[in-house]
Order: structure tokens, then C-alpha cells, then sequence
């Protein structure tokens, strides 16, 4: 222990688990490509293991895995077939689509493949991990002040003027200044970074000459991505990365990784064998309890791995904590995250997994971001993962995006959404912040697209439109695709700025897909897995200018104010020291809402008074009153609105701080039960002026 491969100045140990393998072979490569083997002669509790002396960092090698090839009882051992090590720290090169890559002999599945595969795979690589971390720490953002930014590290910088060519697409492009300046002038305290760990194309796409861009295809759950290196594939991606984080990290932003513990990028049966099929396929890949010679696939790629193995686990949680503490991560959002709490089929969120993760004290000190599904059946689990954990809220998605599309019957739901879903998570402990709220990720339409197209453009994937979902709750405003029609485009600008609105203003995690800021288009490709190349890079010569700003007084307007991040669920009760609710629901003509408002099919519009006050309390008499309440006024219909300003709110006059049927700034002035027209698909925000006589005393709420 531990296992991988260690150099310890002098010398490295390289260690593997294997339940089946019968012997194991680390095989040594120079850089002509000649391969020298050594067996692993020291077997404890599985592992196998040796020390090589003189052998250091930039040694590339992988293992050959002698022991039973038996198809119909999940064994296939192949020691013609080279394979990568779980726990390499860096890899070097990617796998080449030959039948030499497969275990099986072509047409014959229960016959091993003698051809050697070493030529056309990668290799493992030793790396010395010493790094100059200097004074670097994690930022520590709480869950209620995170804003967070999903991005793909080569895609934010391939096409960025101020990028120098060698740096774009890397982690190095990432961490320069022109980069990390535009995170910080948006404000986002937390960058979500599609898979960075190493990846592979999977088999299927490297059949048809695509490559694999967005990376949930994982062969290397401890190695920085070899391709978005620009210092090398034989270690230097490992400072490079860590390098990125340090940036990132003196600037106050975190870095969250989404990683795939899910499947891997070996694919199914007709998949390469790079790894974890060859050291132990029954210990790593779950397979049917039926028939060991087929895999169970929760994650629609051809496996999944089984996570109830202890191995296996391990593997995972050994991966976590290197992240952490090596890498100094400050977060995960795990990929398909169902799959990894399936018993022999059900989601359990009582699993193993869940039970390591609340108990690793490394692991379970930072953020922990579920997507809340996967393909099985009863996979969808938003809601219930356990209290450790936020989730992508795909209610929050599709309540969004009906809202401002105009579908019938979506207030009630819309207004959970907006103050955390707490019909999802306001049990069992949890608060808002389990809500990662998001109108749009990297999985389906930008937000540009989300008002320009109704139907995806996914031709160019190659897969004959079969391809990503149909169900995108999307509105084109009148055309569908790009239009020089003015009025068209101006609905298309104010539904952009709403939902953008709505997302910051919320309760939750608001989460930005990287580029809606500027506009970003994909031209209605709404799944852009295989577009490495301007579909789904950053457009950075085409930067919506105003949208950007916009975009940037919203986040610093969420930060400013407390009551949109509030760390506990509205009550609907008074506060303490007021005689007002902390959360009033009223109808456009200032009256309160009823049941039946709420049931109207519809109903598009309605007015939210959020009870921001704090009183820090400095005596029976000297308190200071810090108010932080608003109005906020949704019309999501298509004709401009009279709303008028409810009464007995405390407020002697209301400034109106944002209005999204404008692109600038607006400061007027809006008396108690003075009227406002809000204009079509538009969002008003009112801020209050408290009357002397409305200013309370004692304590204020806990926000």
C-alpha cells in the first residue's frame, strides 16, 4: 500500500488489485517504445505488488494480467492485452481503434484475442507529486453565497483572443489572467468543470471518426486529462492542473470537478480493454446475476461499474480523497449519481456509498453535488438523496422553462422553484442550498437557443437526430432559428433576461452554463458531445455585450442581498420584531392571493414580497434597521401589465432596481398602491423603503 504507482526518491513501488489475476506483469517502456516486463512477485490481500529501484517520475508502464479467460462466467484475462493502472496519477497517449484493442477474437467472442494491443494504447506514467503550493487555500465559500459557473476547460478557451494558440484548450489557458478577470468581473465564486480526469472516445464514436468532447468516458480516475495539457502528457498535466486551481483559488474561486464514477470508457463487450475488463472484469463492472458473460447498464454506455464491491469502492473513495488533498478540489458533482447507490437494482440512499462518503472526513468536507438520476429503472431520484448532498434540480429546470414559455398551469409549480423547492427538500433536514438550480447546463440547449429553436439541430452528431431530447420546454418566440425580425428579437432578449433573472434571484445554488452570459449559441445543437470545434467553443469575437453586464449586475445584486440567498425555507409567518410575513404572494392588482388564484390554468403573473429585515440589535433604543426586502413582479405573458403595489408592506416609497424589458439600468421611484407596467415576458424588481413608523425592534430573521 498504497496502491498505484510511488516514487519515494530512490525508487518506486508499483502495487494492483486483482481477486482473479493468477499473476501480473508491470511492463516498462522507453521512449523508443521497447518494452521491458518484471513480475509482481508479493501478493497481500489481493494486491499485487513490487519494488523497482531506479525507476522514477516519467516512466511510462502498464500491467499484462495473466489468469482465466472465461466469458460465460465474466473472467477475461488477456495478457495480451496491455492495461492501464487504476491508480495512475498521469497517462500518457490514448487508445488507437484496431481489433488488437479488443480482448475477444473478432466473430469469435469466446475466444481470447492473442494479437498484442500495446502498440495502440496508453500508457500509465510514475510522476513525482511535489508542488509549490505556496500559501494556497481553499476558499470555503458557503453553500448559500455559491454561484456556480459550468465550464469545459478547452471549449472557455480555444477561440480567446487574449489566449496565447499554445495555452488554448488547456488548464494552463484557463488559468490566464484574461480568463480568470472574466470569472471575476461576473462574479460566480465556483467553476463546475466538465470531466477533467482522463477520458477516453468510447468505441462506438471512434467507429464513426467522432471523438468524445465533453469527457463522461473515464479511464483514469486520479489523472489530470493528458489533453488539455500544454506541458506534456508524462506528469506535467499534473502541475498544470494543480497550477489552474492555485490561480483559481487566489481569486476566491472554488473548483468543483464533475467526475464519472458511474461507467467507464472501456464501453461494452465490443469496447477496447484498456483497464479495469482485464484486471478483474467481475470485481469492477456489474454483470447480469443470470448471466456473467453480460453487463447490467444502468448509464446507457455499455457498463456500470459495481459499487458494490469493495474494491471497487476503494478505488472511488482513494480517488476522492487524492483530489482533495493532492489536488486541492473543493468539490464534485457526481455524474448519473443513481447508479452509485443501486442495491441489486434499487436506488438505495442507505448504499455503502453514501454510508462512506458521510463518514470520510475528507471526503465529506466539500461540496457534494449529485445529478440526481440515471437510465434504470427508477433511477430518477430527485429529492432524495441523503442530507449531505445538493442536486441538480431538473423540477427547477423544467419549471423554468414552462414558466417562460407561456404553458398553462405552471404558477404553483414555478413558485416552489423560485423559493427553493421546498416541496423537494424541505424534509429531513435539508435546506435550499440542496437546490442546484439551473435553466440550462451543458447537456441540451444554451440559453440563447432555449428561445431561438423548439426542435434540436443535432445533424452534425451523426446519429440521425436520435440523439438528445425531444423534451427541451423550449420556445423559438415566434420563428424558428436566427431572424432579423425586430420585434421576435426583442422577445427572444427579455425571455433571456427573465429566466437569467429568475435563476439569480431564486433560493438555492444558481448554476450559469459558461457562455449564456455572452450569448453563447450551438446553433440548436442541443447535445454537443462530439463537437470539439466552434459549435461548442466560446464564441469570444461575438460577446453579447449588454447580456454580458446584465448577466454581471445580477450576480453581484444576489450577492449584495441576503434575502435572495436565504440558508433556511420560507415559513410564511412573521418574523421576528415585524408584524409582516417573510413571504407574501399577491396578484397583479395588489390583492393577496388565494387558492384559487393559484389553480387558475392561466394565470402567468404574479408579485413575491420577499421580508428581508435585519435589525442587528445595539439596544432597547439603538438598533440599527438594515432592510433588504423587495417585490418582485413576474408577467410571463406576452402583453405589457398594470401591477400595482400591495398596501401595508411597510414601505414608504419602492425604488425599482431592475426591470428586464430594459437593457440598462432603471431608478424610479413606486409609492404604496401606485401602479407599474410590467412589460411582456418580463421581470420587475422593487426594493423597499422602510416608513419610520414600520421600523421594528429585536432581532430579525435568521437569513
Amino acid at each position: 500500500m498504497p496502491l498505484g504507482a510511488h516514487w519515494d526518491g530512490e525508487g518506486t513501488n508499483f502495487s494492483l488489485f486483482s481477486e482473479i489475476a493468477e499473476a501480473v506483469d508491470l511492463c516498462l517502456f522507453d521512449d523508443d517504445g521497447n518494452e521491458t516486463r518484471h513480475t509482481l512477485g508479493e501478493v497481500t490481500a489481493f494486491v499485487h505488488h513490487g519494488y523497482l529501484p531506479g525507476v522514477g517520475p516519467g516512466q511510462r508502464y502498464g500491467y499484462r494480467v495473466q489468469g482465466p479467460w472465461q466469458p460465460a462466467r465474466g473472467h477475461r484475462c488477456n495478457p495480451a492485452k496491455l492495461l492501464l493502472d487504476p491508480y495512475a496519477r498521469a497517462i500518457d497517449g490514448d487508445w488507437t481503434w484496431r481489433p488488437e484493442t479488443r480482448d475477444a477474437s473478432p466473430g469469435d467472442p469466446d475466444t481470447a484475442d492473442t494479437s498484442d494491443s500495446a502498440p495502440f494504447v496508453p500508457r500509465s506514467v510514475v510522476v513525482d507529486s511535489a508542488f509549490d503550493w505556496g500559501d494556497d487555500a481553499p476558499p470555503r465559500t458557503p453553500w448559500h453565497q455559491t454561484v456556480i459557473y459550468e465550464t469545459h476547460v478547452r471549449g472557455l478557451t480555444m477561440t480567446h483572443p487574449d489566449v496565447p494558440v499554445p495555452l488554448r484548450g488547456t488548464f494552463a489557458g484557463m488559468a490566464h489572467p484574461a480568463v480568470i478577470d472574466h470569472l471575476v468581473d461576473l462574479g460566480v465564486t465556483a467553476v463546475e468543470l466538465l470531466p477533467s480526469q482522463h477520458f477516453v472516445t468510447e468505441a462506438v464514436l471512434a467507429e464513426r471518426g467522432r471523438n468524445n468532447y465533453w469527457g463522461y468516458s473515464t479511464i483514469g480516475y486520479f489523472a489530470p486529462h493528458g489533453a488539455y495539457s500544454s506541458a506534456g502528457t508524462t506528469g506535467g498535466q499534473v502541475n498544470e492542473f494543480k497550477a489552474l486551481v492555485r490561480s483559481l483559488h487566489a481569486v476566491g474561486i472554488e473548483v468543483i470537478l464533475d467526475v464519472v464514477y458511474n461507467h467507464t470508457g472501456e464501453s461494452g463487450l465490443d469496447g477496447p480493454t484498456l483497464c479495469f475488463r482485464g484486471i478483474d472484469n467481475l470485481s469492477y463492472y456489474r454483470t447480469d446475476p443470470e448471466d456473467a458473460a453480460t453487463y447490467v447498464d444502468f448509464t446507457g454506455t455499455g457498463n456500470t461499474l459495481d459499487m458494490r464491491n469493495p474494491g471497487v469502492l476503494q478505488m472511488v473513495m482513494d480517488s476522492l480523497r487524492y483530489w482533495v488533498t493532492e489536488m486541492h478540489v473543493d468539490g464534485f458533482r457526481f455524474d448519473l449519481a443513481s447508479t452509485l447507490a443501486r442495491g441489486l437494482y434499487d436506488v438505495d440512499r442507505l448504499s455503502s456509498f453514501f454510508d462512506l462518503i458521510h463518514q470520510d472526513p475528507v471526503v465529506n468536507s466539500v461540496k457534494l453535488i449529485a445529478e440526481p438520476w440515471d437510465l434504470g429503472e427508477g433511477g430518477y431520484q430527485v429529492g432524495n438523496f441523503p442530507p449531505l448532498w445538493s442536486e441538480w434540480n431538473a423540477e427547477y429546470r423544467d419549471g423554468v422553462r414552462d414558466y417562460w414559455r407561456g404553458a398553462d398551469a405552471t404558477l404553483a409549480d414555478f413558485a416552489y422553484r423560485f423559493t427553493g423547492s421546498s416541496d423537494l427538500y424541505g424534509q429531513a433536514g435539508r435546506r435550499p442550498s440542496a437546490s442546484i438550480n439551473f435553466v440550462t447546463a451543458h447537456d441540451g440547449f444554451t440559453l440563447r437557443d432555449l428561445v431561438t429553436y423548439e426542435h434540436k439541430r443535432n445533424d452534425d452528431n451523426g446519429e440521425q437526430g436520435r440523439d438528445g431530447t425531444d423534451d427541451n420546454r423550449a420556445w423559438n418566440s415566434g420563428v424558428e432559428g436566427p431572424t432579423d425580425d425586430p420585434v421576435v428579437n426583442d422577445v427572444r432578449r427579455r425571455r433571456v433576461r427573465s429566466m437569467l433573472a429568475t435563476l439569480m434571484l431564486s433560493q438555492g445554488v444558481p448554476m450559469l452554463l459558461g457562455g449564456d452570459e455572452m450569448g453563447r449559441t450551438q446553433a440548436g445543437n442541443n447535445n454537443a458531445y462530439v463537437q470539439d470545434n466552434p459549435v461548442a467553443w466560446y464564441d469570444w469575437d461575438d460577446v453579447d455585450r449588454p447580456l454580458l453586464e446584465f448577466t454581471r449586475r445580477l450576480i453581484h445584486l444576489r450577492k449584495a442581498h441576503p434575502v435572495f440567498r436565504r440558508r433556511r425555507f420560507f415559513e410564511g409567518r412573521p418574523v421576528i420584531g415585524s408584524s409582516l410575513d417573510d413571504i407574501g404572494w399577491f396578484r397583479p392588482d395588489g390583492s393577496e392571493m388565494t387558492p384559487e388564484d393559484w389553480t387558475m390554468g392561466y394565470a402567468r403573473s404574479l408579485t413575491v414580497f420577499l421580508n428581508g429585515l435585519e435589525i442587528p440589535a445595539r439596544g432597547p433604543r439603538g438598533e440599527r434597521i438594515t432592510d433588504d426586502s423587495y417585490l418582485v413582479m413576474f408577467n410571463a405573458s406576452a402583453d405589457p401589465l398594470t401591477f400595482t403595489v400591495p398596501r401595508g408592506l411597510g414601505g414608504l416609497s419602492w425604488r425599482v432596481e431592475l426591470d428586464t424589458a430594459e437593457v440598462d439600468s432603471v431608478d424610479h421611484a413606486v409609492q404604496e398602491h401606485d401602479t407599474w407596467v410590467v412589460g411582456g415576458w418580463a421581470v420587475v424588481l422593487l426594493r423597499r423603503t422602510l416608513t419610520p413608523a414600520s421600523a421594528p425592534s429585536g432581532a430579525g430573521p435568521l437569513l
